[in-house]
C-alpha cells in the first residue's frame, strides 16, 4: 500500500515573498494613472489649494510605493554608498504623504466647497473666520509634519546601522539606538494623520447634500485610510514584540505590504470615481440630450429639404449643438407661418385633457409647429409670432412631438372644434 501525498498547504507568508519585489509597483501604477486621470484639472485649476492638495497626495503616494520596492531601496543605497540611507528617505515621504493627506481633508471641508455668490454680513464673518481658521490648521500640519521629517533624520544620522536591510528594516532594527526612535516616530506621525483623516472623511460622508459619486468615492477613501490604520497597528505591533525579546516579523513582512497595497488602490479609486461618475453623468446626459431633440430634427429635416452636412468624427457634444444650431435656423423662418390662435386653443385643450401646464404648453408648441410644417406652402405667412420661448424650449417640444398620439389627439379636438364653429357661424 502506498502513502498518498500530503496536499500542499498554502502559506500566505511565502505567497507574499515570492511577490514582495514586484508587491510595491502595483499600487505605484494605479496612483501614477490616477495622477494622470486628475492632472488636467489640477493643471486648470492650479490656483485651487484643494486640486493642488489632491495632486500632492497622490505624487506622493506614487512615490513611497516607488522608494520603498526594494529594487529602489537598493539603488538609492548604492548610488549614495549609504547604507539603508533609503529608510529615513522612504519615511520622509510617508510622513510627507500623511500631512498630504491632512492637508487635503482641511482644505476639502472648509475650503472652496463652502462658498457662495451672494453672502450677508454675518455669513461673510463667518466665512472669514473659518478661511483664517484653514489657514492656521494648515500652517500648523506642514510646521509639525516638517519638524517630524528633520527628526527622522537627525535619528538616522545618530543611529548605527551598517547592515543593508531591503525588506525587514523596520523589525531588523526595531531595538537599535536611535533607529528605534526613527522607526517608531515615521509610525506614530503616520497613525496620527490615519486617525484624523479617517476621522474627518467618515463625518463628511455622514453630512446631506453629497453627490452620489462624491459619496461613493469618499466611502472608498475611509475603507482605504481604515486599511492604512490597520497597516500602522500591524507594523507597531511587529515592531514592539522586539522590544520584549519575540519575533513577529511576519507580520511586517506578509501581513503590511498587501494592505499597503490595497489601501493604496482604494485611495486612488476614491479619487478618481467621482472624476469618472462626473465624466459618465455629463456623456449621458448629452446622449438624452441629443437622442430627445430627434423628433423636432427629422421634421425640421424635412421642412428644410434636408439636414446639415455631416462631420467626420466629431464628438458628442459637437454633435448636440451641431443638432440645437440647425433646429433654431429652421425653427426661425417658419415663425412666420405660425398660427398663435391655434396655439392657445391647443394649449387650452391639453389642459382641458389633463396634461400639466409646461406638458400642455410644449403639446400646444408642437401643434402649432406641425400646422405650420404641414400647409406652410399652401398659406401667407400669419402675423409675426414671438418665438423666444420656443427657441428656448425646443427640447420640451421635441418631446412632445415624441408623443405622436397626444399631438394628433390635441389636434384632431382643435380642428372638430373649429369646424363647428364654423358650421354654427
Amino acid at each position: 500500500m502506498t502513502a498518498t501525498a500530503a496536499p500542499l498547504a498554502l502559506d500566505p507568508a511565502k505567497t507574499v515573498h515570492a511577490f514582495y519585489p514586484t508587491l510595491w509597483w502595483i499600487p505605484a501604477g494605479i496612483l501614477a494613472a490616477a495622477l494622470a486621470i486628475k492632472l488636467p484639472g489640477i493643471i486648470r485649476l492650479w490656483r485651487d489649494p484643494l486640486m493642488r492638495a489632491v495632486g500632492g497626495l497622490l505624487l506622493l503616494a506614487c512615490a513611497v510605493f516607488v522608494f520603498v520596492a526594494p529594487s529602489t531601496i537598493g539603488w538609492v543605497n548604492r548610488v549614495t554608498g549609504v547604507p539603508n540611507i533609503a529608510a529615513p528617505w522612504a519615511y520622509s515621504l510617508l510622513t510627507a504623504f500623511s500631512s498630504a493627506c491632512l492637508l487635503l481633508i482641511v482644505t476639502w471641508r472648509d475650503g472652496p466647497a463652502d462658498r457662495t455668490d451672494r453672502m450677508d454680513r454675518t455669513d461673510a464673518t463667518n466665512r472669514t473666520d473659518r478661511m483664517d481658521r484653514t489657514r492656521r490648521v494648515r500652517g500648523a500640519v506642514r510646521a509639525g509634519y516638517l519638524g517630524v521629517i528633520v527628526a527622522l533624520w537627525v535619528l538616522f544620522l545618530l543611529a548605527e546601522m551598517p547592515r543593508e536591510r531591503l525588506r525587514d528594516l523596520d523589525t531588523y532594527y526595531a531595538d537599535t539606538p536611535y533607529a528605534r526612535e526613527m522607526i517608531l516616530l515615521y509610525l506614530l506621525a503616520h497613525t496620527v494623520a490615519g486617525l484624523i483623516v479617517n476621522r474627518l472623511i467618515w463625518d463628511w460622508i455622514r453630512a446631506g447634500g453629497l453627490d452620489v459619486w462624491l459619496r461613493a468615492g469618499l466611502r472608498l477613501l475611509g475603507v482605504g485610510f481604515a486599511l492604512q490604520l490597520l497597516f500602522d497597528a500591524v507594523k507597531l505591533t511587529a515592531v514592539a514584540t522586539r522590544w520584549f525579546g519575540r519575533n513577529l516579523d511576519w507580520l511586517s513582512m506578509a501581513v503590511a505590504p498587501p494592505l499597503a497595497s490595497l489601501s493604496a488602490v482604494l485611495v486612488a479609486a476614491g479619487f478618481i470615481l467621482p472624476h469618472a461618475g462626473q465624466y459618465l453623468r455629463d456623456r449621458r446626459r448629452l446622449r438624452l440630450a441629443h437622442r430627445e431633440l430627434r423628433p423636432l430634427y427629422l421634421l425640421m429635416r424635412s421642412v428644410h429639404g434636408g439636414g446639415p452636412p455631416r462631420a467626420l468624427r466629431t464628438g458628442l457634444e459637437l454633435r448636440l449643438i451641431r443638432r440645437e444650431t440647425f433646429i433654431r435656423d429652421v425653427l426661425l423662418p417658419l415663425g412666420r407661418f405660425l398660427d398663435e390662435d391655434l396655439r392657445r386653443r391647443s394649449r387650452a385643450t391639453a389642459l382641458s385633457l389633463g396634461f400639466p401646464a409646461d406638458q400642455a404648453a410644449a403639446l400646444a408648441a408642437a401643434v402649432t409647429i406641425l400646422d405650420a410644417a404641414e400647409h406652410r406652402p399652401r398659406k401667407p405667412p400669419a402675423t409675426q409670432v414671438d418665438t423666444t420661448a420656443l427657441l428656448r424650449d425646443i427640447g420640451a417640444v421635441s418631446r412632445a412631438l415624441g408623443r405622436r398620439t397626444a399631438v394628433e389627439r390635441i389636434w384632431s379636438r382643435v380642428s372638430a372644434r373649429a369646424q363647428e364653429a364654423g358650421v354654427a357661424n
